[in-house]
């Protein structure tokens, strides 16, 4: 596998209109086909929407991370801390909600990178543990977080449109 050399960068309000272009990109990428036409425009509308994307950053608990790769933004991570994560709240823990890395660079060490930042992200904090969800259909994340020592402890239902899928939720212990 090739190894390209990244760099972070802290999302902000100005970067609202490229942070919605990734998310927009790297999700259609992701679930395109798995799921219809109209759940996928009905995801992309009102949760991808810049009102929305806007909401998100404002959100003090939360924080939005570019992985960047000759300028060029390659993917992102999204954490949440303290009440804001969208399950659970436990102030000793921190939550991925997003690692999503544009499929051209799928392979290239993007997702170690930015999970690597947030396991940082998560010392700084001192939090026991991490903890994600991840569509139980979406095989490569399962595996590639089992292979970083995530494990299953629960279940959640996520709508995607008018399709209500199982998400795995899988934390590590820190």
């Amino acid at each position: 596998m090739l190894h390209i050399e990244l760099n972070i960068k802290k999302v902000t309000q100005a970067d609202v209109e490229n942070l919605q272009d990734i998310s927009k990109k790297t999700f259609v990428e992701t679930f395109s086909q798995h799921n219809t036409k109209a759940d996928m425009s009905a995801y992309l509308h009102h949760n991808l929407s810049i009102k929305k994307i806007q909401q998100e950053i404002n959100q003090p608990q939360s924080a939005f991370y570019f992985a960047l790769y000759r300028n060029q933004i390659i993917g992102y991570l999204k954490i949440n801390t303290g009440k804001a994560p969208t399950e659970m709240y436990d102030k000793n823990a921190l939550e991925i909600e997003r690692i999503y890395v544009l499929k051209q660079f799928h392979g290239k060490k993007v997702g170690p990178f930015l999970l690597d930042y947030a396991l940082q992200l998560a010392r700084e904090k001192k939090v026991a543990y991490l903890w994600l969800g991840v569509w139980e259909k979406n095989e490569r994340a399962l595996h590639f977080y089992q292979k970083n020592g995530f494990t299953s402890f629960d279940q959640h239902i996520f709508k995607l449109g008018t399709d209500e899928q199982t998400d795995i939720l899988m934390k590590l212990n820190l």
